[in-house]
């Protein structure tokens, strides 16, 4: 087995905090993280329509990449020999691999669970595929992963108590054969499920703790509940689970997702929104969002935003965006998703330091109004 690159057992160290809201680094094998963190998907091995360079420039630490796609395609075996997935996609800070369990989840063919794994017909050519705890942590050892998330089952909305009693308790034995199995040389996360229930939360949390992962995640969230019923359960949990650990909220999301989860307590994210929404003409910014694909910014010579210094703000306008948005031009998506990845950043770089400054609640209070504000002024317009 491969030796650990951190100090004992030690990931994460707390810098600071203010109230729940936690100043974290995370010490991993290609880097140091600073938390609260946003993490953008690079689901194939790339983030869409940017380069490793464009993605450092705009403030990214950490990428998120797929178990489930890349063992597919092109294989995790091919990835291992050309050196890993930093090599393979040209890429030197930390990368986070999901385990597959959400991908699964979300497949629309035909697909069996049983207490061993899943198996499922591959969306690429048909094939019928076979995934467990066991392959999953193979192919995230062969992509070399900076952490390495447990095989999990995500448990869809609305569901039973004993429908999420049975899916937590796989989780929990999935998790633990994921721990048993892996060797690779960086960190393992283990994955809190147990749908909308409290008292099945705390008992996969409790078990998960039992066995000793490096960090904790909270899975099942953003999968058809609504927001409300989400931060019931963040509000919850998070008091119980470990201080000394990372804390990674999965799958969520838009900017007053992050601002209110990180008053939680929660030092991860990872979501498609900024990108996926950049792509469809939908632009983040300080002063709210930008439908860019109004006709009231055909003619508009304003950036993107005017408190922003990424390189589409400071070089490009409204109107010549639209325009390439209007023509199916890539740059124009290129542009966006430069905007609100620097965005995203820059929200948690305020955050980070906001926390240290201990002038987090005023802050996140004045952007969760504006946001609000200026959002519903814009859903008005359109």
């Amino acid at each position: 087995m491969a030796m650990r690159c951190f100090a004992g057992d030690k990931v994460i160290e707390v810098i600071a905090q203010n109230r729940n809201a936690r100043r974290c680094t995370l010490s991993l094998n290609h880097g140091t993280v600073e938390t609260p963190v946003f993490m953008p998907c690079g689901t194939y091995g790339t983030v869409k329509g940017l380069t490793p360079i464009q993605l450092e420039e705009v403030g990214t630490q950490v990428l998120l990449g797929n178990t489930f796609h890349l063992m597919l395609r092109p294989g995790d075996g091919l990835i291992k020999e050309i050196g890993g997935l930093h090599e393979f996609m040209h890429w030197s800070k930390p990368i986070l691999t999901d385990s597959g369990g959400f991908q699964v989840f979300s497949l629309k063919t035909l697909q069996k669970t049983d207490e061993d794994g899943v198996t499922f017909r591959s969306p690429v050519n048909g094939d019928e595929v076979r995934l467990t705890p066991e392959i999953s942590m193979r192919v995230q050892r062969n992509l070399g992963a900076d952490i390495a998330m447990v095989f999990d089952e995500c448990t869809p909305q609305p569901a039973t108590l004993n429908m999420t009693r049975e899916s937590m308790l796989r989780s929990v034995s999935w998790a633990k054969r994921s721990k048993a199995i892996y060797d690779g040389d960086g960190a393992i996360f283990g994955i809190v499920q147990g749908g909308l229930y409290e008292e099945l939360r705390l008992a996969s949390l409790a078990a998960l703790v039992e066995v000793g992962f490096d960090g904790y995640a909270i899975g099942g969230l953003s999968v058809g509940e609504s927001p409300e019923e989400m931060f019931e359960i963040l509000d919850f949990l998070l008091p119980y689970m470990p201080e000394n650990k990372p804390r990674y909220l999965m799958g969520v999301g838009t900017p007053s997702d992050l601002v209110r989860g990180v008053l939680m307590g929660v030092d991860m994210f990872d979501c498609v929104l900024p990108t996926r929404n950049a792509r469809n003409g939908h632009v983040y910014s300080w002063e709210g969002i930008v439908r860019i694909r109004n006709a009231r910014y055909r003619d508009d010579a304003e950036p993107l935003s005017r408190y922003c210094d990424c390189y589409s703000c400071r070089n490009f306008s409204r109107a010549y965006i639209h325009h390439l948005d209007k023509c199916h031009e890539m740059l124009g998506a290129t542009l966006m998703s430069i905007h609100n990845l620097h965005f995203y950043h820059e929200l948690m770089a305020r955050l980070r330091s906001s926390i240290e400054e201990s002038d987090l609640i005023s802050k996140a209070q004045s952007w969760l109004r504006m946001w609000e504000r200026t959002n519903v002024s814009q859903d008005n317009e359109s």
